[in-house]
């Protein structure tokens, strides 16, 4: 399989960190796809700034249709590009840039694989994403049958394009969409990478802009984890059936 990279993020109202995020991602991989899911002026007009520039092959979304929506754009965007893997990273600024060689390293050696990073926290991570990250943990466990998938809430992480564009068609649009694809993927057969990452959260007076709704996302991550553990016992039951029929 060849290896032809870009970085995708997706960005909403991230005024204050995107030039910050994406003059650092291009320091280690030139080539961006940017998408803006939607942003009001400032951050709109951010955005469009890198485009001139020529920082980042902009796509912009004329309204918000949630972060999952947003990478699905970026996934389509960079396959029609000519790219074959795309390391989608937050707009934020939360992950750790440092971390970029080793994350497509290991994908340059894994082509086939998602490469998928768990979050090693400071003290500036809130109490409650702990709380509800172990939750979605314990759920995807079961969804794969193990620990293949150590943390599927990361948004740093390495998408084999096609297998990825693929899985993305049967995913919700929010929050909810980096756990269902990772599952998805590895349910397609997508061989899974862990790598640890550092992941600090910045506070709003250092440009942190936060757009988990406590309410609705955890509903809808309720919502896929009851799809995905129905899909899972059903995979699990037909299994006995694929087998006969292989014979």
């Amino acid at each position: 399989m060849s290896f032809r990279p870009c970085a995708l993020i997706p960005t909403y109202d991230n005024p204050n960190t995107i030039r910050r995020v994406v003059e650092g991602v291009r320091a280690k991989l030139l080539d961006i796809v940017l998408v803006d899911d939607g942003s009001a002026d400032l951050g709109r007009g951010r955005v469009e700034a890198l485009g001139r520039e020529g920082l980042a092959h902009v796509v912009r979304r004329p309204v918000n249709g949630g972060k999952g929506a947003a990478v699905k754009t970026g996934l389509e965007a960079a396959r029609a590009l000519g790219f074959t893997h795309a390391l989608q990273i937050d707009a934020d600024g939360q992950h750790d840039l440092g971390d970029l060689e080793r994350f497509l390293g290991a994908a340059r050696d894994n082509p086939a694989a998602l490469v998928l990073g768990y979050p090693i926290f400071d003290q500036s991570v809130p109490r409650g994403r702990l709380i509800g990250r172990q939750i979605t943990i314990f759920w995807t466990r079961l969804e794969t049958w193990g620990r293949s998938i150590v943390d599927p809430m990361c948004g740093f992480r390495v998408y084999p394009l096609d297998a990825a564009v693929r899985a993305s068609r049967w995913t919700g649009d929010r929050m909810e969409f980096d756990i269902e694809i990772a599952v998805r993927m590895l349910w397609g057969g997508a061989p899974i990478v862990n790598l640890p990452t550092k992941v600090r959260y910045f506070g709003k007076d250092e440009g942190g802009v936060s757009h988990f709704h406590l309410f609705g996302d955890n509903v809808r991550i309720s919502w896929c984890h009851t799809r995905l553990v129905t899909l899972a016992i059903l995979r699990l039951l037909s299994w006995p059936l694929r087998k006969l029929f292989r014979r």
